[in-house]
């Protein structure tokens, strides 16, 4: 069974920083392409990051290009992702998920999930 816990999320002022570790149980993590979504309040979850099993491949969100960076450690079946220049826009709960073909940025591409970690953007 794939389990995948996120951590790392919390209260940041505009212009700050986090960085989000999604830390997955179950066997070959190193196989799954590994994405990062978010759902902001009141609207729908949508597409942020997502990372190829070697780490040669991201690909990004237009709204996070340059400010974020996803990464992972497939030594520590773990995958982060790198928050910078931090904006009230970015306020949201963040999810990991297992990818299951390409480098997907829609829903349907991944098929485990964590629970998520809030991210609060605020003065």
């Amino acid at each position: 069974q794939v389990q995948l816990v996120e951590s790392g999320g919390g209260l940041v002022q505009p212009g700050g920083s986090l960085r989000l570790s999604c830390a997955a149980s179950g066997p070959t993590f190193s196989s799954y392409i590994m994405g990062w979504f978010r759902r902001a309040p009141g609207k729908e979850r949508e597409f942020v990051a997502t990372i190829n099993r070697s780490s040669t491949s991201k690909s990004y969100a237009n709204s996070v290009k340059g400010r974020f960076t996803i990464s992972r450690d497939n030594a520590k079946n773990t995958v982060y992702l790198q928050m910078n220049s931090l904006n009230t826009e970015d306020t949201a709960v963040y999810y990991c998920a297992r990818g299951t073909r390409g480098l997907g940025t829609t829903s349907s591409d991944y098929d485990y999930w964590g629970q998520g970690t809030q991210v609060t953007v605020s003065s």
